[in-house]
Order: structure tokens, then C-alpha cells, then sequence
């Protein structure tokens, strides 16, 4: 049985447990928030051009896609990291 009461849940074997958020998390939340404000208070038609191409979209999609190849390009740096450090773990244990 599972109560939840004031931010904390308990079990029915007397564990109890708070629930937090993480630095990393409250930042990232505030980060989405003022996002999708800058993203509502901006809704402008603006021209885009690059090389040869010349387009026009809203700024608030144009600060959307921008904010996603962000968002992967710092995702993919990470696995990158991550794949890395395993890589030297196992070749350290090979030694």
C-alpha cells in the first residue's frame, strides 16, 4: 500500500522516501519554461537565409528547431562522453 502525503511517499514496510527534484532538473524545467514564453511572446514572420536558399517561417519555429538541434547535439556529446569513459573502463580491466 502506497500513501502520499506532503511530498513523501511511504510503504506499507515502514520505508519512507521524499521526492526531489534535481538541480539538473529544475533547471532544465526553468529553461523550457522561459522557452515556451519567449516562444508564445514571439510569433513574428521573419526571413531566413542561408547559402543559397531563402525561406520565411515564424520565429517562434525557427527558436523551436533551433532549441531541438541544441538539445540533440548536446545529448549526442554526452553519449559520446559516456562511450568514451566505458571504452578506457574496459581497456583499464584488459591491463
Amino acid at each position: 500500500m502506497v500513501q502520499q502525503s506532503s511530498g513523501r511517499t511511504t510503504s506499507g514496510a515502514g520505508e519512507e522516501r521524499k521526492l526531489r527534484l534535481s538541480g539538473g532538473a529544475i533547471a532544465s524545467l526553468t529553461g523550457v519554461g522561459l522557452l515556451v514564453i519567449f516562444m508564445i511572446q514571439n510569433t513574428d514572420r521573419i526571413t531566413l537565409n542561408f547559402l543559397f536558399w531563402s525561406f520565411t517561417w515564424p520565429l517562434w519555429l525557427f527558436t523551436f528547431v533551433m532549441a531541438l538541434v541544441g538539445a540533440l547535439v548536446w545529448f549526442g556529446v554526452g553519449v559520446m562522453r559516456r562511450h568514451r569513459r566505458r571504452k578506457a573502463r574496459h581497456e583499464d580491466r584488459q591491463d
